[in-house]
């Protein structure tokens, strides 16, 4: 049962997942959004450009269908005219073309952001399988496409025709107009329910863009093992991981007690703390700890310091601020300069007497920073 539910794609994809997939030109797109742009673009654009537009193509029949006698006979008249022809309609709708086509890409790129892939481009020619072709076409995912064209066709095929039978008595009487204002009448009716039948294909787009992007990130979902297989591959194994911070915390250690003879003194509290402090007058401007620890730490940190004859000295209030406040490397804080000067003048004057001098009786450590003092 373990086996089994390790390999359900039940974890969510990683953001490498995303990027490879990506990479191979797989991204979330919704063509019912493209579609409802392109629909309500076109509607737009006609709205405001229409006289633009009908003069153009009045203007195209015009002159395909102006000729004289003598042209008729002409063998190269037709190509001409087909030329002159096929040149006014692109350029009477090239506006309309390049809002399309700016629509299109937008509502691409506001789905699924910009993304360039070549890999996109190879071709995939088990795409050619048959079997696979016939799975396709019983698949969950043709199922919900089937579902989504019925409910488009029922969606603005409605509107369309609730458009249409609300202003019937209109088309009717479209045949009593003249000419010129029965075509302006009739072009208006059909924009209008064109531009009702778009905005009725948002309720379709608003559906369909969450769709779509939950349905990208559920195809892309990993199993534990992948999910594992991941972390080690980008982050390495966790035994190795493991076992080098545990060769780099050694490392810092032997450093660490490489730095105990060259101390001023290791102040104690004689069961579990011991930290080594170091102070050179002249390159620093107040001591700074060069190696601390507790319990086997703190006792081969005394080992070491005996060896080497550096003083020892037990201020348990002290010991265990600086084990708890300073880090090895760091330089004291001003708090407790009053205590560390006590104990360097402590650790002179031991240097300089035949006799060892008392110890002080009150350790000057403020109690807020005497972790062994009661809040």
């Amino acid at each position: 049962m373990a086996e089994d539910s390790d390999l359900e794609k039940t974890e969510p994809a990683s953001g490498r997942k995303v990027e490879q997939a990506r990479e191979q030109g797989n991204v979330p797109h919704s063509r019912e959004l493209g579609t409802f742009a392109i629909l309500m673009g076109s509607a737009v654009t006609i709205m405001l450009m229409g006289d633009y537009f009908y003069q153009g193509l009045r203007n195209m029949v015009l002159s395909v269908f102006s000729f004289d006698r003598e042209a008729v006979t002409d063998p190269g008249f037709m190509a001409h005219t087909l030329f002159e022809a096929t040149r006014d309609t692109l350029i009477t709708f090239a506006p309309l073309a390049l809002v399309l086509i700016i629509l299109a890409v937008a509502a691409n790129l506001l789905i699924s952001g910009w993304n360039f892939s070549t890999q996109a481009l190879e071709p995939k020619f088990d795409r050619l399988d048959p079997i696979q072709g016939i799975g396709r076409m019983f698949s969950v995912q043709s199922l919900i496409e089937l579902v989504k064209a019925v409910l488009k066709s029922a969606v603005i095929g409605g509107v369309a025709g609730w458009m249409l039978w609300n202003q019937r008595d209109d088309l009717v009487n479209l045949a009593a107009e003249p000419l010129n204002a029965g075509i302006g009448h009739f072009g208006w009716i059909t924009l209008m329910t064109f531009l009702a039948a778009a905005g009725a294909f948002a309720l379709i787009a608003i559906i369909d863009v969450p769709f779509q992007l939950w349905h990208y990130y559920y195809k892309l979902r990993m199993t534990k093992q992948e999910v594992i297989e991941e972390n080690k591959q980008t982050q390495g194994d966790p035994q190795i991981r493991s076992r080098i911070r545990r060769l780099q915390r050694e490392m810092a250690r032997r450093r660490m007690m490489a730095a105990v003879p060259k101390a001023e003194v290791v102040v104690t509290n004689p069961l579990h703390f011991a930290v080594a402090l170091k102070y050179d007058e002249k390159r620093m401007s107040a001591p700074q700890v060069v190696a601390k620890g507790s319990q086997l730490v703190a006792a081969r940190i005394k080992e070491i310091a005996r060896e080497h004859g550096v003083p020892i000295v037990e201020a348990p209030p002290l010991a265990r601020a600086l084990h708890r406040h300073v880090e090895i490397g760091d330089t004291i804080p001003g708090t407790l300069f009053t205590a560390v000067a006590q104990v360097l003048a402590y650790v002179y004057q031991l240097k300089q007497a035949k006799i060892a001098p008392a110890l002080p009786a009150d350790w000057q450590v403020p109690a807020e920073m005497d972790p062994g003092v009661p809040a």
